[in-house]
């Protein structure tokens, strides 16, 4: 079965890129050719978890707004960030501390236009085994995808909290992803794994399981986020709110109906499908990963103040600027506004559509 990295890599201080990516003209009549656009999406995989940016081009809705959309998988969210700004793509979605450190470390003006997701890390171990709670974990190794993984700055902070000293009581190995965490966990190599939710998720689909120690404030804080240059926003508008709206139509469509999503993913992406088992197995496994997302997407809509899709609060990156102060990710902060798109009224623009259409729709799946 294929794994999504997810990006979930906290990379250094972006380096300082100096040319900025310059939008071009907006789309307008339909009689015109769609105009081409890129989004960079920090992962290495797109698989069924991103829905926000798959289904809005399986169902045609940036095309019926003007626009034909290329979704780029470009590695981790810097390199992400670094294909905006670059001026390869228009838009990222990138973790959102990749974000603060672009504006706080590099006076990059990348701004967040959408927030799709929560921090969703958790610290796993065996179902079964002596392992209880947080503070079972002294003395233990733990397997991380890298050991510049993002959330090992969240898991230190937990570890403290519940008196265990990060450097001195706990050992961390780089297992990477796919079979290698699944066999370091069975065989004893590890007594724990720091994945994100979908990565949790294909460890369980691999046959673990699992108990999940969560941090209680970790889903407070933005994660998964749609960004693109204030360059952009100045000069195409239009183009901004049509892709945001797209991506707030997906989520409401794939949160109406997953397994209509699942369908669709399959269809137009074959080669994302899984294997090594059979189709119900298989189904059950992307249903899950998919699953891990939509919580994801779900939980932001919450944090934000459960009214508007994507919308984003300052005071969910105020809360991540200063965690990410703390942890010595960043040397200052700014106000969480200046990191925000700033267009009057846009994300009640984003959700001028038709909810209940789309949710029938969902409900319908007419594939096509």
């Amino acid at each position: 079965m294929k794994f999504s990295t997810h990006s979930r890599l906290a990379g250094p201080a972006l380096a300082a890129i100096a040319a900025v990516l310059l939008a071009a003209t907006p789309a307008s009549a339909d009689d015109k050719p769609l105009k081409k656009v890129h989004i960079a999406v920090g992962t290495t995989i797109l698989n069924i978890g991103y829905p926000m940016l798959t289904l809005p081009v399986t169902l045609g809705y940036w095309k019926d707004a003007g626009y034909d959309v290329e979704i780029m998988p470009v590695g981790a969210s810097l390199q992400a960030v670094q294909q905006m700004v670059g001026g390869n793509a228009d838009f990222a979605q990138v973790n959102s501390s990749v974000i603060v450190q672009a504006n706080t470390q590099n006076d990059l003006p990348v701004r967040a236009i959408m927030s799709n997701g929560v921090i969703d890390w958790s610290i796993s171990v065996d179902a079964d085994g002596p392992i209880k709670s947080v503070k079972d974990l002294k003395g233990k190794t733990i397997g991380v995808f890298s050991l510049a993984t993002g959330g090992i700055a969240f898991m230190n902070n937990y570890l403290r909290a519940n008196g265990i000293d990060p450097k001195r009581d706990v050992e961390l190995v780089p297992v990477g992803l796919g079979a290698p965490p699944v066999d370091a966990l069975r065989t004893g190599k590890v007594q724990a794994l720091l994945y994100w939710a979908s990565a949790t998720a294909s460890l369980e689909n691999a046959g673990l399981k699992l108990r999940q120690l969560i941090g209680e404030d970790w889903r407070s804080y933005p994660d998964f986020t749609l960004s693109t240059m204030q360059a952009t926003i100045d000069k195409d508008p239009e183009l901004v709110a049509a892709i945001a709206r797209g991506s707030a139509m997906a989520t409401v469509f794939a949160l109406a109906n997953p397994e209509c999503a699942r369908k669709l993913q399959w269809s137009h992406y074959p080669s994302t499908k899984p294997s090594g088992a059979d189709e119900a197995t298989l189904i059950k496994w992307d249903l899950n990963t998919q699953q891990a997302q939509l919580e994801s997407l779900h939980d932001a809509f919450k944090l934000n103040g459960g009214k508007l899709w994507g919308n984003i609060d300052p005071a969910g990156f105020d809360r991540l600027e200063k965690f990410m102060l703390e942890a010595k990710q960043i040397d200052k902060t700014i106000p969480a506004e200046k990191l925000i798109i700033k267009t009057p009224g846009f994300f009640a623009k984003i959700n001028d559509f038709d909810i209940k259409a789309v949710q029938d729709s969902a409900k319908a799946c007419t594939m096509s």
